[in-house]
């Protein structure tokens, strides 16, 4: 099994690329969707979320409204350190189970984990190779702009969140440049791919 974390900024496509390794055979484990998870009515983190923030963050159905949760978050690094405190823990549960259910119907596995935060929190040590995905903050601010309707401002705010896309190179293994078209990206992921799957019949006839 070969253990891959994919990371990038906002608005770099790092989703885009997750799905062109799924197409190639990768296990796909999206750290959004097990917080998503992690995060509905009575699973543990919703409770310590309610706990904290009051019940005023829920919808009416009793799932957390993200939007707003996300204003109070991101305005209070206090209360964001708190957050991930109590999501970061249960999302690292559901994703070890989910590793050990992949080894399990797939010991040759190639799993591919979209982590936005992987470089950020440190978490390089849990993955065999590590491949960001790169477009230059320019470029994230103009998707930003035009994906999300963010105003240049609020757009900015957003990255001024996240540690520089450029300081984020040196700690990976592979940089997937994705500011061109999708075929180039398409490209490069093909030829990371064969990188990869030599990479885990190497680990395989060494252990």
């Amino acid at each position: 099994m070969l253990n891959v974390g994919l990371t990038g900024g906002i608005a770099s496509g790092k989703s885009t690329v997750a799905k062109m390794f799924e197409d190639k055979g990768a296990y796909l484990i999206d750290f959004d969707a097990l917080a998503h998870f992690a995060e509905e009515p009575d699973q543990p983190a919703w409770k310590a979320i309610v706990e904290f923030f009051g019940r005023e963050i829920l919808n009416e159905d009793g799932t957390i409204n993200r939007a707003k949760l996300g204003l109070i978050v991101f305005a209070d690094q206090e209360k964001l350190s708190r957050l991930n405190g109590i999501v970061h823990p249960a999302v690292f549960d559901l994703w070890r189970r989910r590793i050990e259910d992949i080894r399990t119907i797939n010991p040759r596995a190639i799993v591919v984990s979209d982590v936005p935060l992987l470089i950020e929190v440190k978490l390089q040590h849990l993955f065999d190779v590590v491949i960001l995905v790169h477009i230059s903050p320019e470029d994230q601010i103009r998707r930003l702009t035009e994906r999300n309707e963010y105003s240049r401002k609020e757009a900015e705010s957003r990255l001024d969140k996240q540690m520089p896309i450029g300081e984020k190179i040196s700690h990976a293994d592979f940089v997937i440049d994705n500011k061109g078209p999708i075929e180039t990206t398409r490209f490069v992921v093909n030829a990371v791919w064969e990188e990869l799957l030599a990479r885990e019949k190497k680990n395989s006839t060494s252990h």
